[in-house]
């Protein structure tokens, strides 16, 4: 069985629990957590860039000069592409950038990004996390605490009004409940804390 320490809120180790086996000591797979971000980050895309073609810009109803006996290159329209503020050859238009990924892909993409945590000792459990003020000061006080350096994905089973306050100033931290939990954020953030009812209700819904 995986065994990792419960921590308090000053940091202090009260038992060993066990981690499910069959979610954070897979083998983890590269290629469906890399995928799973790609999708994430995909996702964000708007895919709203758009240029007008001739057909689209304003004017150019009649040829500029006459066909020939000019001495000039040919005209069809001021809109052509050569001409400034003519149409653009080839420009963007809207499309969507969304990709797909099979739920059992999904599902192992999360499972490996957790094994990587556990791999990488960026998991801390917590036996609960309860803060008294709706100020910053006490969850950077945690973080100092728990020995966090760095950015850090907190999980919980129920977000209270204080927590949810205290964490929001703090760009470098992000709040979300077991259900939530994603592919995306595991691997941008550096850490992952939970608390152990979080816990055992990520693996309810992993195993």
């Amino acid at each position: 069985m995986l065994k990792i320490a419960l921590l308090n809120n000053k940091g202090e180790k009260l038992e060993d629990i066990n981690l499910n086996k069959e979610i954070f000591g897979i083998e983890p797979n590269k290629t469906v957590v890399y995928d799973a971000v790609v999708l994430a980050q995909a996702s964000l895309r708007q895919g709203t860039a758009k240029t007008k073609t001739r057909s689209e810009v304003s004017g150019g109803g009649r040829k500029p000069w006459k066909q020939k006996k000019t001495g000039n290159a040919r005209q069809g329209s001021i809109r052509s592409p050569q001409w400034k503020g003519g149409g653009i050859v080839f420009g963007p238009t809207p499309r969507s950038y969304d990709k797909k990924q099979n739920k059992k892909e999904r599902r192992l993409a999360v499972k490996s990004a957790l094994a990587y945590k556990l791999i990488n000792e960026e998991i801390i459990v917590l036996d609960n996390l309860n803060i008294e003020t709706p100020k910053t000061k006490e969850i950077v006080s945690l973080l100092k605490t728990l020995k966090v350096e760095k950015s850090a994905l907190i999980v919980i089973n129920e977000l209270s009004d204080n927590l949810i306050l205290a964490v929001s100033n703090l760009s470098n931290l992000k709040l979300v409940l077991p259900n939530e939990v994603n592919t995306y954020d595991l691997v941008a953030y550096d850490n992952l804390i939970i608390t152990k009812d979080a816990l055992n209700s990520l693996e309810e819904a992993f195993k």
